[in-house]
């Protein structure tokens, strides 16, 4: 007989939590399925307090549709560019129905679940007396996170900004929700030269950067320096510079790298380096049928790609005793202060006899061989204060520091309107790292719009069409329900950076769309999502920036690069020779409708597809 009160106390128990509170009100059939997620739950890794059965209620319980406002919309339609009002989870979902797989950089600054009240939600998430903490924070972030995953491209990136107090939590739980996705992550600097005394007298200067992407994605780098390449022998192949020729192995761990070097047309031999081997096999090495993945070493001395030494010191030990004293002597090769020949080194016999180059040969490095134009990103991210130290070259990010942040805040609003922004230039480096120029950004706690300059200022820089998604809540609470950060900061941040005639500004546009959230119940979607919601959904689904739908109008008609997308709200005339007109004219023609049955029979012989709206968003929203 399955006793349920016999299985929660051994399996739940221990925890302190009560079975009559946690599972009274759970189906026998919920129940199991409890059991069984938390028995495939992994041993190791990060455990927190969640409510499976409350989690699957949350994805699935309604439908989200997003309503435009157009007197908060900015600049004409269509709009390349979304600002969506309301509870980022619920945007989150719509998002996933209509961009699933297509966005390029997803970048964050969630809350840092310091129990601070900044932050409208923050002290929801962290009471020092709970033994759970941390739960609702992780349990909040767990499932933003699973959705946002979905989001991505495959060349896509994830970047979290995180505080170095919760960074282990955060890694550990996007280890969980993106498995196999982590690149690694960033360290910043907040702020430079602080005295604050914090406990232990250690003062918290850094922040982390999380990342984590799709299979395909890279970060851009940077330009490398081509000055020492040149081309001084006039060689055909075009600018070269002399490379190491050497691995970081020795001798016992690569025996088949340690091998005497030959110069053919000077006839002298070079001692293999015991602490670093060549970095080619030689073709006398190989066993039958054994291949390489670069060309054997002799092939590259026939190719007059090593660069032997000339006008060097040349050896010849007419016998073993000559050379065990020079050995000894310290008078042999020496590649710094390590001597290439040595006391108790395979085949010292081999030297006896043999013309002896007491110089190092190198390889001969193509510019036009080179497999990356740029150098790989560093994770350290150097302070703009402290540029001047950088070497040149070097391939890391240089950024502003908090008080950045602040002081761009202050420039667009004239006051302070929002606390702890991030420095634009941190966020701008990291987006230019991330993107191409028409790469899909998205920020689903943007707050003060730091992101949304950000791709502002890269666009203005390099005449790129990036754009952005920006999602914001209001915060309104009981003490402040007039309160709309999303309305007054988010979106006003880029209104106001439209119309400025600051120098710093001025060719800074970005048209954007706002939008609300609303959520709609299943069984209601039929009378309930209006048409234009329908409308805004299929746009962003077919990758067209929104337009406006026409109060009273029977369809919408917007062409995009792969075809036409058409929404027929009422069967009439003019509707049908719209459609028929493009099917004549032979374009692609993606075509909803609310009554799909009704069009299908107006359209009879005609080869085209009619789809149903709502099975097109209901299909999308729940896969």
């Amino acid at each position: 007989m399955f006793n349920r009160d016999a299985v929660c106390y051994r399996k739940f128990g221990n925890l302190g939590i009560s079975v009559a509170d946690q599972f009274e009100h759970l189906t026998r059939e919920q129940l199991l399925l409890l059991l069984r997620q938390r028995e495939r739950q992994k041993k190791l890794g990060l455990v927190w307090e969640r409510d499976e059965i409350e989690r699957d209620r949350a994805i699935d319980d309604h439908f989200i549709a997003l309503t435009l406002a157009p007197e908060l919309c900015d600049g004409a339609a269509p709009w390349p560019n979304l600002v969506i009002e309301g509870d980022n989870f619920d945007a989150l979902r719509w998002l996933r129905m209509t961009l699933r797989g297509r966005v390029k950089c997803i970048l964050i600054d969630p809350p840092y679940n310091t129990g601070n009240k900044d932050w409208v939600y923050n002290d929801h998430y962290i009471d020092k007396e709970d033994a759970w903490r941390h739960s609702t924070w992780l349990e909040f972030l767990y499932q933003r996170l699973a959705i946002a995953r979905d989001l991505l491209a495959p060349d896509g990136v994830l970047l979290v900004t995180i505080n170095d107090e919760n960074r282990a939590r955060l890694d550990l739980l996007m280890e969980e929700v993106l498995p196999g996705m982590r690149v690694g992550s960033m360290v910043w600097r907040t702020r430079v030269g602080s005295n604050a005394d914090q406990m232990a007298f250690l003062s918290p200067d850094h922040e982390h950067v999380m990342v984590y992407a799709g299979p395909d994605f890279r970060f851009a780098g940077n330009e490398k320096s081509f000055e020492m390449y040149g081309n001084p022998d006039n060689d055909p192949n075009g600018d070269w510079r002399p490379s190491d020729l050497t691995l970081g192995f020795n001798h016992i761990e690569r025996p088949n790298l340690y091998y005497p070097l030959h110069d053919p047309k000077a006839d002298v031999w070079y001692p293999a380096n015991p602490d670093r081997i060549w970095v080619y096999a030689s073709r006398d090495r190989l066993k039958p049928g054994q291949r390489v993945q670069a060309r054997p070493m002799e092939e590259f001395v026939e190719r007059g790609q090593i660069l032997f030494p000339v006008n060097q010191r040349v050896e010849v030990w007419p016998t073993r005793e000559a050379l065990d004293a020079a050995i000894a002597a310290g008078d042999v090769p020496k590649s710094g202060r390590t001597p290439m020949l040595r006391p108790g080194l395979p085949d010292l016999d081999f030297w006896v006899g043999k013309r002896v180059g007491f110089s190092t040969p190198a390889f001969k490095r193509y510019k036009k061989d080179l497999r990356n134009p740029t150098q790989p990103l560093s994770s350290w991210i150097t302070p703009r204060a402290e540029a001047e130290t950088v070497v040149d070259g070097a391939n890391m990010i240089v950024s502003g520091t908090n008080d950045e942040g602040a002081k761009v805040i202050k420039q667009v609003f004239g006051e302070k309107a929002f606390n702890y922004a991030k420095p634009v230039s941190l966020i701008r480096e990291l987006v230019r790292q991330s993107t191409g120029p028409d790469g899909l950004v998205l920020d689903f706690f943007a707050g003060s719009a730091t992101t949304a300059q950000a791709v502002m200022e890269l666009n203005a820089a390099d005449g790129g069409s990036r754009r952005f998604i920006m999602v914001s809540s209001t915060e309104a609470s009981e003490d402040a329900p007039d309160r709309n950060i999303c309305r007054d900061v988010t979106a006003e941040r880029v209104r106001r950076l439209n119309r400025s005639e600051d120098v710093a500004f001025v060719a800074l546009k970005a048209p954007f769309a706002y939008l609300r959230t609303r959520d709609i119940n299943f069984e209601d979607l039929d009378f309930e999502l209006s048409v234009a919601e329908a409308w805004a959904a299929l746009e962003t689904f077919h990758g067209l920036p929104l337009t406006m739908w026409e109060h009273g109008a029977s369809f919408a008609e917007h062409a995009g690069d792969d075809g036409v997308l058409l929404l027929v709200d009422r069967l009439t005339e003019e509707a049908l020779a719209a459609i028929r007109a493009h099917v004549a004219a032979g374009a692609t023609l993606y075509l909803h409708a609310f009554a799909p049955g009704q069009l299908r029979t107006a359209l009879e012989g005609l080869d085209v597809e009619v789809t149903g709206v709502r099975d097109a968003l209901m299909k999308r929203f729940i896969a």
